[in-house]
């Protein structure tokens, strides 16, 4: 393993994930540094939203490996064999991620606030007291600590999400995962959402960024990857991805985007 792999978050080595024919990752490889912001764009089906799923434990690899915090995810190795984790061990090592997903899957029956106390209540065991104020510190950094109290068809699918957002970071994970966070909102309601993981970034969250807001990926990405068919197709700063790509497929997905 290279010194890079060492230190990094996440390693995603030859990864391949199929659905019976059709293979959702090919050969997929990608390295991500701790406090590093990578966003990650492509057409629908490009396999973006699969690999977070796989990095998350969603979806189980069929080939290849992923590392998570420096463990190898979903199997331990004794000697030469690899063995599947339980379904215990896989939920231990899960919670060094978060994720935000397109709809916001929160609990209806909870208000804002239950619904962030929930996993560190119920998961961690943690002190009510200590967790409470916790998540009342996450919702006025979202900017809806006045919204404690409001269930979520009170609330607007921006304010949904970034109840999403404090509920995952509730958790104390130390990698982010959005999957297309935004695409479920109303043009008016993004704005609030991206504030929201702007700041994250800036306090030097790792944020992995499935996404097609590439005037955010723009400004806030260490690094953009372009995905079609399952495939890594061009990698770099945003700078080079997003204003001057060098594949043909990628310069066509940008153009349809921005139209």
């Amino acid at each position: 393993m290279s010194a890079a792999a060492k230190e990094a978050i996440v390693t995603a080595a030859n990864v391949t994930k199929r659905f019976g024919e059709l293979r959702a990752l090919n050969d997929v490889s990608l390295t991500i540094a701790p406090g590093a912001v990578q966003c990650i764009i492509g057409p629908s089906g490009s396999g973006k939203s699969t690999l977070l799923r796989c990095i998350n434990q969603l979806e189980k690899i069929d080939q290849g490996a992923i590392r998570v915090d420096g463990e190898l995810i979903g199997y331990r190795r004794v000697g030469d064999e690899l063995h599947e984790l339980t379904d215990p061990e896989i939920a231990r090592q899960r919670l060094v991620t978060g994720m935000v997903f397109q709809r916001f899957n929160l609990f209806n029956h909870m208000t804002a606030l239950q619904n962030i106390i929930e996993g560190p209540l119920t998961v961690l065991k943690r002190p009510r007291k200590e967790i409470v104020a916790e998540a009342m510190a996450l919702l006025e950094r979202v900017g809806l600590a006045e919204k404690r109290d409001s269930y979520p068809s009170e609330l607007s699918g921006g304010q949904q999400q970034r109840i999403a957002i404090a509920r995952a970071l509730a958790m104390k994970p130390k990698l982010m995962l959005f999957d297309e966070p935004t695409s479920a909102l109303d043009p008016e309601l993004v704005g609030e959402v991206l504030n929201v993981m702007r700041d994250l970034a800036a306090s030097g969250m790792t944020m992995v960024v499935v996404t097609h807001e590439l005037g955010f990926a723009r400004e806030v990405a260490g690094d953009v990857v372009f995905m079609d068919k399952g495939e890594i197709v061009e990698q770099g700063p945003p700078q080079t991805v997003l204003v001057a790509p060098k594949q043909a497929r990628t310069r066509d997905f940008i153009a349809a985007v921005l139209k």
